[in-house]
């Protein structure tokens, strides 16, 4: 029964978060903002609303690629919602404006995501490894330094979760306050907004859970030591 919990959590909830999200923005991709704004606008008003006159807002490559640029500077945004007038264009855009104001005021949780991003880079590109090679040598020792390795990384998932959804609350207020979005939108806002937030929540507890399955390895091999 457990192998099928954690077979669900990694395999199932992150394709089905996926999909949903896919489908969201889809959706509102085709609805549009009755603002008439751009997503490159309602970001670049935003920003100046905001005093963040230094803050780029420039297009990039792919899809739902957006994404704020905090050594540069700069506000990324997909073709589709660097061009869009509709209500996920703009709803993807001041969210990440959320986080340029989240720079601009020293958000805690931002600053602490930026310090644990080296440590966490070594630990997702190494960990696997090292416990591989702790589990084909019988290693308990390698397993715990592969274990200490994720764990870096796991807390940095687990920390950008609170960055994330307040970027995102702020991006709701900041729409709805300025008028970029009326309130018979605010609900497909917020649609968008919260299935781009699950897939946050879905990575996590996929980290967490593979955290888990090898603390427990560590333990059964130590157990088996005594």
């Amino acid at each position: 029964m457990g192998y099928i919990i954690y077979f669900i959590l990694i395999m199932i909830v992150p394709i089905l978060v996926q999909v949903y999200l896919k489908k969201t923005y889809a959706k509102f991709l085709k609805v549009p903002a009755s603002s008439g704004l751009t997503g490159a606008e309602a970001t670049r008003k935003v920003l100046d609303e905001n005093g963040l006159y230094n803050v780029a807002v420039e297009e990039v490559r792919g899809t739902l690629s957006d994404h704020y640029d905090p050594r540069s500077k700069t506000v990324r945004l997909s073709s589709d919602n660097y061009y869009g007038t509709s209500i996920a264009s703009i709803s993807v855009g001041i969210h990440e404006v959320g986080h340029a104001v989240q720079d601009k005021v020293n958000y805690g949780p931002l600053r602490l995501r930026h310090s644990l991003v080296p440590v966490a880079n070594i630990g997702s590109n190494m960990s696997f490894i090292v416990i591989l090679a702790g589990m084909l040598l019988a290693s308990a020792n390698l397993i715990l330094l592969g274990i200490v390795l994720m764990a870096a990384a796991v807390l940095f998932q687990i920390v950008t979760l609170p960055v994330e959804f307040n970027a995102s609350s702020r991006a709701l207020k900041v729409m709805v306050g300025s008028g970029i979005i009326r309130n018979n939108e605010e609900s497909g806002a917020r649609k968008v907004l919260n299935a781009a937030a699950l897939t946050y929540v879905a990575g996590t507890l996929v980290a967490v859970a593979e955290l888990l399955r090898f603390v427990l390895m560590f333990i059964g091999m130590r157990n088996e030591e005594d």
